[in-house]
């Protein structure tokens, strides 16, 4: 990971990611693109963070845009592919947008790589490595089936890279903690302004994983891999119920309004047919307490 492009540079995983390489010595890592569509988040990145080298390029670019892509990642020998449209009930009312960004982004990715690798022959292939989610296995949602596309996209593109071609893995995983739009910062919100906390079900379960634990299994599939992966985590779960308590505390009065799963939404998530957040080791009450705390 000499050179890396971060697509969705900008977002919650991106911003981790690109604090991760900038710890790496400028021999490990001598050169970081970020890519994204965000003027203004990559204006608040380079006024934060610490890049005294300068190893950092800035690409306004949308996925979407196959000859920025190629642009963007020409000389680069990593590209960690987080831009995404992720919220399920955006994808619910706008699927062709989802289609746009989550596949024909993956196709465009993988073209653009592939186009690189090809021109420049280089003896070392291009790495590829495409985050996903749990909602892409058993998908139930527009946002889970684009994903579950991506993943066969980036996958089967092993069986079609050519003698000079990328190689291409996938992570999967399941809710990041605290990341934009998640449980925990939504509540935070809505108890910030006294709105009562909007639950769907006490009962639904989801995958922990923190954002460094996010980071370091890319990292890893990404300086190990040999092409086709579906990387995997084993992670616990929590109840929605037990994190409104452990968010709560003594608390007990404040207003709660159960909504109920929306049609497109399940009680338990899974990664793979082994692994379920409803039978995965259930994290505690205090458990959850110190993760409030630290987030």
């Amino acid at each position: 990971m000499k050179s890396v492009l971060i697509t969705g540079g900008t977002g919650f995983f991106g911003q981790a990611m690109v604090k991760r390489l900038l710890d790496l010595p400028d021999e490990g890592c001598y050169r970081i693109c970020v890519y994204s569509r965000d003027e203004a988040k990559q204006a608040t990145m380079r006024t934060t963070l610490h890049d005294p080298e300068e190893r950092i390029r800035w690409f306004i670019g949308d996925v979407r845009d196959q000859a920025r892509l190629r642009q963007a990642m020409e000389g680069v020998d990593t590209v960690i592919h987080a831009a995404a449209l992720k919220r399920i009930e955006t994808g619910f009312y706008n699927p062709q947008e989802l289609i746009k960004t989550n596949i024909d982004g993956a196709v465009n990715v993988i073209a653009a790589a592939t186009d690189e690798c090809r021109s420049s022959r280089q003896s070392t292939p291009i790495r590829v490595v495409a985050l996903s989610t749990d909602k892409a296995y058993q998908a139930a949602s527009p946002y889970g089936l684009s994903k579950a596309m991506a993943e066969s996209l980036f996958l089967s593109a092993n069986n079609t890279r050519g003698a000079f071609g990328p190689i291409f893995a996938v992570v999967r995983y399941g809710n990041v903690w605290n990341s934009t739009g998640s449980l925990l910062p939504t509540w935070r919100a809505q108890r910030q302004v006294g709105a009562p906390l909007r639950v769907t079900d006490p009962d639904c379960t989801r995958f922990y994983m923190t954002r460094e634990q996010a980071v370091d299994l890319v990292v890893k599939t990404a300086s190990t891999m040999r092409g086709g992966e579906l990387a995997i985590p084993d992670l616990p779960a929590y109840r929605v119920g037990d994190v409104l308590d452990a968010l709560l505390g003594e608390q007990h009065d404040y207003p709660v309004k159960v909504v109920g799963l929306p049609a497109f939404e399940k009680l338990h998530e899974s990664m793979d047919a082994q692994r379920c957040s409803a039978s995965a080791r259930r994290m505690t009450v205090t458990e959850l307490k110190e993760a409030i705390q630290n987030a």
